[in-house]
């Protein structure tokens, strides 16, 4: 990606102190869904469902505000914008948005919010929008990876710093954004193969519901699993793939194909939880019973752990989705002049047959 500003890149150095506390932090947030199966209540298990970050490899990229060209800010003084991508019916993005207004309230910042309603070109036009209204520092869930340069353009006009969650831009860290704050969407992959090939006992055929396209999560979600599968399983074959679009709906009408084209299918792999739970409604529309094909999702909503529980889904990868206190330690950290990682992974945990009842209150 070119652009006329042009930053020179710091040297990498060890991971301050300062951003490696924010490992400890939690976020309170735990947000409804869509059904009667999950509530806003708290249990002392979401007291350990906060974000960890997974230690930073030595000579991991690092970035400051003198490499990426800001200024210097107190946080408590600067009004943060927050562009989300998609309708919040999804409990991934109820729990994202709520986690970041919950730490703007706890740390006094004034918080700027707007929802692109999944519309991408929208998500541009609300960011510009934020600029206009006065935002110093952006926080933004990216709807797809490219197109940005409108964005990244306007803020590096306004030396203003980005910090990307969830999703990734495509574009280049310390000069178009600070930091991308993630989970390792490669190695969910993978964990989520790992529990196919157990549920399945790595033979047969399986499905993949694909996300949404153009943007990393579908790609590197599919990606570990086909690995993982070619791997370990070369008995397991991958013999339909269809985007279900990240959607409940979407995912319960591209299975109710599935189940039509391919009726001796033993595994789904759906590649976030709202689609296996459209999965698992269309199996129990067409007379299947639980487990009669076994369902592996990714993210960790309260009513896909309750899948797992009933027996109706076989195991779910963790997402988490509760940004808000490392975003802002992040920003925090970066606007004071230190250093922090150009690349933030957070760690995950897995919900399966064995811990799903007793960690229901983790998810969200």
């Amino acid at each position: 990606m070119q652009r006329t500003t042009h930053r020179s890149l710091l040297l990498a150095r060890p991971v301050v102190v300062a951003l490696a506390a924010a490992v400890a932090l939690t976020a309170s947030s735990c947000a409804k869904s869509e059904d009667d199966a999950s509530d806003s209540k708290k249990s002392p298990a979401a007291a350990d469902a906060g974000q960890k970050v997974v230690t930073p490899k030595p000579g991991s990229k690092t970035c400051t505000i003198d490499a990426y060209g800001g200024e210097k800010i107190d946080l408590k003084d600067a009004t943060v914008g927050f562009s989300q991508s998609e309708k919040e019916a999804n409990p991934f993005r109820i729990a994202e948005t709520q986690s970041i207004k919950d730490e703007a309230a706890k740390r006094g910042v004034k918080l700027l919010t707007a929802n692109a309603q999944s519309q991408f070109s929208k998500q541009i036009s609300d960011v510009q929008d934020l600029l206009a209204k006065g935002a110093d520092l952006l926080v933004i869930a990216p709807l797809n990876s490219d197109g940005w340069d409108p964005v990244l353009q306007a803020a590096a006009a306004k030396k203003v710093p980005i910090v990307t969650i969830d999703r990734k831009i495509n574009a280049t860290a310390c000069k178009d954004y600070v930091s991308f704050i993630a989970s390792d969407f490669v190695e969910q992959g993978r964990r989520a193969a790992d529990q196919m090939i157990e549920a399945t006992g790595g033979k047969g055929e399986v499905a993949i519901l694909l996300g949404s396209a153009g943007n990393n999560v579908t790609t590197e979600r599919t990606k570990g699993f086909k690995e993982r599968v070619a791997e370990k399983a070369p008995g397991l074959k991958v013999v339909f793939e269809q985007t279900g679009d990240f959607t409940r709906e979407k995912g319960q009408q591209v299975t109710e194909q599935l189940i039509q084209s391919k009726p001796g299918i033993k595994g789904v792999y759906a590649e976030n939880d709202e689609m296996g739970l459209g999965a698992v409604a269309a199996l129990k529309g067409a007379g299947k019973k639980a487990g009669d094909i076994k369902i592996v999702t990714v993210d960790g909503t309260r009513n896909a752990v309750q899948g797992v529980v009933d027996g109706w889904i076989s195991g779910v990868i963790e997402s988490n989705p509760r940004f808000g206190p490392l975003a802002f330690q992040t920003l925090d950290t970066f606007t004071r002049g230190e250093e922090v990682p150009q690349d933030i992974v957070i760690q995950d945990s897995a919900y399966n047959g064995d811990n799903a009842e007793r960690d229901l209150g983790k998810a969200y």
